[in-house]
C-alpha cells in the first residue's frame, strides 16, 4: 500500500521538474534579443535582421485594443477594388495567454450589457461567438510579458487579397510565403500605436482580364499589407445619439440590458473627437484641432484645388463655434500615410477611372473617428475635362489650351476633394441637396452647362463653390459643443433649423434604386423640377451634336479618337433620365419621426407632375432625338493602327465600323428599363387602385403605346430608330409580363398591350402595300404572338450594354 501511495508523489516530481526545465529553456526577453534592433511604443517590438522577422513584446493581456488592417500598395484597377491606402477590417482584440499558447482574440462588440451586474455582461460575451484571430507561441518571458513570432500573422492574407481576386473572377491565388516578407522602412513604434508592414506576392493560375491590365507578371500579383495596433482612446469622448434627419451615417449596437419597454438598439453617429477651450465662448479654438493632410504626391494645379477644397470645411467649423477647429496641411515628407495619428487625403492611381472613397478607423464602442482617410481617384478629372471638350467643341485651330475647361474640371475637384472629406466627419450622402441650390457638397453633382446667344459654351455654374447650407447645418448636429447646455434640446433645436430652412436629407437607400420613389433624392442631377431639367439638357446635347466635330480634338489626334469623346456627349441626358423617370409613381417623404411637428408622411407625387415627367422621358424615345447626325457618323472611321477601343468606347454590331445605331439603341433601352421598372409599375397600379384620381398604370401605357406603336415610321435611319424602340419596348413588356417581381395584376395589363401590338402589326403588314418597314412589322407581331403562346420572348437578340457613366 505505501508503495503504490508513492506513485502520485514520484509523478508529481517528475512533471514539477519537466515544467522547471521547459521554463528554464525559454529565455528572457533581453537575453533572446540581444542582437535585435528594439523599437519601444504601444506594443514594443523587436526585429531581427538575420530572419526577417518581428517579435512582439506582449505586456498587456486581456486589455483591448484596436486592429486595423490595410493595404498602402494595391493593385491599380478599380474593378478588382485592391486599391492604394484601401482600410481593411477593424477589431477591438485583445491578447489572452493560454499556456506557452498566446491567443490573439477579436471581441464581438455588437452585443452588450450596459448594466453594472458583471454576471449579466459575462451572459452576454458567452452566448455570442468572439473570434480567435491568431495563436503564437511563446519564444521569451519576462515576469510582467512575453515576446511572440508575429511574422506569421503579419505574412498572413489577412486583407483578404486572394478571396477578393477570386470573387472578382481574376482567377485563383495564394499567397506565397518565398516571396513575402516584412517590410521594414514602414514599421515603427509609437507611444499609442505600433505600426507593422509586410511585402505579400500572391501567386495564381489563369489571371483574369483586370490582372493582366495593371500586373508586371499576372502570375505573381504583389502588394503591401499593414496592421495597425491601437491604443483605445480614453473615456473622456462623449458619443452623440444617432438621427436618422441628421445627415450622419450610424454605429450601432444592441443591448441586451435595455429596460423592456425600450429599443435594445443604440446608435450614436460617427464623428471626431472636437471640443473648445471655451465652452462658453461663441467662438473658440479647438482643444486639439482636426487636422487632415494632403498626399504631397498630388500634381499641380490638381493640389491646389485639393487643399482649396478641403479647406471649405473650415467655413462649416466656424458656424459650429470654432476658431481653427478643422485645418489642412500637406503631409510630411517621411509620415507613413497608413500611420494611425494622420488623416490622409491620398491620391490614388488606377488603369480606369473609378470611384473615390472616404473611409475612416472607428472605435465600435462609441463612434468616435480615430483616422479619416480619403481616397481620391486621380482620372475623374480627366473624364470632367473630356465631357468638356465633347460640348464645346474649343479646337478651332487645333492647338488651344482651353484654361477656362481645365478650371471647370478643377472645380469638380475641389467638390470631389470636400465630399470624401465630409465622409470622414461621419457624413452621408445627401442626394436631394440639388434641388435646394445646390445645399450640399454631399450630392452627387452634374454639370450646370449651358450655351449662351453666340452659341458659346457657358460653364460659369459649372459646379459650386464652397459649403452649402446643409453642411454647415450637418457640421453643427455633429460636432457643435453642448457642455453646460442640455444636448438633446440643442440637436432637436438643428433639426428643426433644418426644417425651417426647407432643407431636405435623402440618402443611399433611396436614391440609388432605379425603381426608387422619392421625387428630390437623384444623382448627377440639377434643377428643382426633373422634368424640365431634362428637356433642357436635352436640348444642350442636341446643339452640342449638331457642332461636334474635328473641331473636338486637336491637332495630330486620331479621327477615330471622336468616338470616345461621342460617348459621354450622347449619353449627356443619361442621369436627368434617372431623376426625372422617380416622378412617375413618385412618392414624396422624409426620414421622419414623431415630434411636435404636423405629420409629413408618405404623399403622392401629384397627376400633373407626373404626366410632365413622362412628356419628358418619351421624349428621349424619339427618333429625332436618339439619331447621331450624319455629319458624325461621315467623320468618324473604325480605329487608326496603334489604337484599340476601351471600355469608354462604343460595341456595335457593324464590326470594324462605328454602328450607328449603337448608342441610340443603350440610350433608349435606358429610358425603357427606369421607364418600365417593376415596382415602378407595380405602385402605379396600387396608386390608381387606391384613388382613380391618381396617375395609374393605364395611363402611362397608353400613352406609351400611342407614343411608341402608332409613330410614324417615315423613312431612313428615323424609320430604323422608330423599329428598333418598337423592338426593345415590346421585349421589356414580355419580360416584365413574365416576372415574378410584377403584380399579376399588372401582367395582365402589360399582355393587353402586346396583344394590341400583335394585333395592330399583323394586320397593317399584311394590308398594306410592301414597304421597306413591312417585314419588321409582321416579324414583330409574330414574336409577339410566340410570347403570348409559349411565355417565352426568342433569346436571338440582346440589348447592347450601357457605356460606363459613373463615376463623373
Amino acid at each position: 500500500m505505501r508503495k503504490i501511495g508513492f506513485l502520485p508523489v514520484i509523478f508529481s516530481a517528475l512533471l514539477g521538474t519537466m515544467i522547471t526545465q521547459a521554463h528554464a529553456a525559454i529565455k528572457s526577453i533581453d537575453e533572446f534579443t540581444e542582437k535585435f534592433n528594439h523599437f519601444p511604443g504601444h506594443y514594443s517590438f523587436y526585429a531581427d535582421t538575420q530572419s526577417g522577422k518581428i517579435y512582439l513584446d506582449v505586456d498587456k493581456f486581456k486589455q483591448p485594443f484596436l486592429l486595423q488592417f490595410s493595404l498602402p500598395y494595391g493593385v491599380g484597377s478599380n474593378d478588382i477594388g485592391l486599391d492604394r491606402g484601401q482600410l481593411g477590417g477593424t477589431h477591438i482584440a485583445q491578447f489572452e495567454r493560454f499556456g506557452d499558447k498566446i491567443m490573439l482574440r477579436a471581441l464581438n462588440t455588437y452585443y452588450r450589457a450596459s448594466s453594472n451586474n458583471s454576471a449579466e455582461k459575462q451572459s452576454i460575451n458567452e452566448a455570442f461567438a468572439s473570434s480567435i484571430l491568431q495563436g503564437f507561441k511563446v519564444v521569451a518571458e519576462d515576469n510582467d510579458s512575453v515576446l511572440i513570432d508575429y511574422t506569421p500573422y503579419l505574412l498572413a492574407d489577412v486583407h483578404g487579397v486572394s478571396r477578393t481576386l477570386a470573387n472578382r473572377k481574376q482567377g485563383s491565388f495564394n499567397l506565397d510565403s518565398s516571396r513575402s516578407a516584412v517590410f521594414m522602412p514602414r514599421s515603427k513604434a509609437f507611444v499609442d500605436n505600433t505600426e507593422l508592414e509586410a511585402v505579400l506576392t500572391f501567386k495564381g493560375s489563369k489571371p483574369g482580364e483586370y490582372v493582366r491590365q495593371v500586373s508586371a507578371d499576372p502570375y505573381a500579383v504583389t502588394v503591401h499589407q499593414h496592421h495597425s495596433l491601437i491604443k483605445l482612446p480614453d473615456d473622456e469622448y462623449q458619443p452623440r445619439q444617432f438621427h436618422a434627419q441628421s445627415g450622419y451615417w450610424s454605429i450601432e449596437h444592441k443591448d441586451y440590458s435595455a429596460p423592456l419597454n425600450e429599443s435594445m438598439l443604440v446608435r450614436y453617429i460617427p464623428r471626431h473627437r472636437l471640443a473648445k477651450k471655451d465652452p462658453t465662448a461663441a467662438q473658440s479654438e479647438a482643444v486639439e484641432p482636426i487636422v487632415y493632410y494632403l498626399d504631397p504626391g498630388v500634381p499641380e494645379p490638381v493640389r491646389t484645388a485639393l487643399l482649396d477644397g478641403a479647406r471649405w470645411w473650415e467655413q462649416a467649423f466656424e458656424a459650429a463655434g470654432y476658431s481653427n477647429g478643422f485645418q489642412v496641411k500637406i503631409l510630411p515628407e517621411h509620415a507613413d500615410p497608413m500611420d494611425v495619428r494622420y488623416n490622409v487625403i491620398q491620391w490614388v492611381h488606377r488603369a480606369t477611372r473609378g470611384w473615390s472613397y472616404g473611409s475612416s478607423i472607428i472605435d465600435p464602442r462609441t463612434g468616435e473617428i480615430i483616422k479619416g482617410h480619403v481616397t481620391l481617384g486621380s482620372l475623374r478629372v480627366r473624364q470632367d475635362i473630356l465631357i468638356a471638350e465633347a460640348l464645346a467643341a474649343p479646337f478651332v485651330k487645333g492647338d488651344e489650351v482651353n484654361a477656362h475647361l481645365q478650371n471647370m474640371a478643377l472645380d469638380r475637384i475641389r467638390q470631389l476633394s470636400a465630399h470624401e472629406i465630409g465622409h470622414t466627419l461621419g457624413i452621408a450622402h445627401n442626394f436631394s441637396a440639388s434641388v435646394k441650390n445646390r445645399a450640399s457638397v454631399m450630392d452627387y453633382p452634374h454639370p450646370l452647362v449651358g450655351f449662351d446667344t453666340q452659341g458659346q459654351l457657358d460653364i460659369s455654374k459649372g459646379y459650386a463653390k464652397g459649403m452649402g447650407d446643409w453642411d454647415i447645418q450637418a457640421v453643427k448636429y455633429g460636432y457643435s459643443d453642448f457642455r453646460g447646455k442640455d444636448e438633446a434640446t440643442e440637436l432637436a433645436n438643428i433639426i428643426t433649423e433644418n426644417h425651417n430652412k426647407g432643407l431636405e436629407f435623402i440618402s443611399d437607400p433611396d436614391a440609388r434604386p432605379q425603381g426608387g420613389a422619392h421625387p428630390t433624392a437623384h444623382l448627377w442631377d440639377n434643377g428643382e423640377n426633373p422634368a424640365s431639367e431634362l428637356l433642357r439638357v436635352l436640348d444642350i446635347r442636341q446643339q452640342a451634336l449638331n457642332s461636334f466635330g474635328i473641331n473636338n480634338i486637336k491637332t495630330g489626334v486620331a479621327l477615330s479618337q471622336l468616338e470616345e469623346k461621342l460617348v459621354p456627349l450622347f449619353l449627356f441626358h443619361r442621369y436627368q433620365v434617372e431623376s426625372a423617370v422617380k416622378l412617375i409613381a413618385g412618392i414624396d417623404y422624409d426620414y421622419e419621426v414623431r415630434s411636435e411637428r404636423a405629420v409629413k408622411g408618405a404623399k403622392i407625387v401629384d397627376k400633373a407632375t407626373q404626366q410632365q415627367a413622362l412628356t419628358a422621358m418619351l421624349k428621349t424615345l424619339e427618333a429625332e432625338q436618339l439619331m447621331i447626325p450624319e455629319s458624325i457618323l461621315a467623320l468618324i472611321p473604325p480605329k487608326a493602327y496603334g489604337e484599340r477601343k476601351t471600355r469608354e468606347s462604343v460595341y456595335g454590331r457593324t464590326g470594324l465600323a462605328l454602328d450607328a445605331m449603337a448608342l441610340p439603341e443603350v440610350a433608349a433601352n435606358h429610358s425603357l428599363k427606369l421607364l418600365l421598372n417593376a415596382e415602378r409599375l407595380n405602385r402605379l397600379s396600387q396608386h390608381k387602385a387606391r384613388d382613380n384620381q391618381h396617375f395609374g398604370l393605364s395611363d402611362l401605357m397608353n400613352t406609351l403605346y400611342s407614343k411608341v406603336f402608332e409613330a410614324d415610321s417615315s423613312s431612313g435611319m428615323a424609320q430604323k430608330l422608330t423599329q428598333r424602340v418598337q423592338f426593345l419596348t415590346a421585349a421589356r413588356l414580355a419580360q416584365l409580363a413574365s416576372s415574378n417581381k410584377v403584380e399579376p395584376e399588372v401582367q395582365a395589363q402589360l399582355r393587353f398591350q402586346l396583344m394590341r401590338v400583335a394585333k395592330q402589326f399583323d394586320q397593317r403588314s399584311l394590308f398594306s402595300s410592301v414597304s421597306e418597314d413591312t417585314a419588321f412589322r409582321h416579324d414583330l407581331a409574330r414574336q409577339v404572338k410566340a410570347f403570348l403562346e409559349s411565355g417565352k420572348w426568342p433569346k436571338a437578340y440582346a440589348a447592347l450594354k450601357m457605356p460606363p457613366g459613373s463615376p463623373i
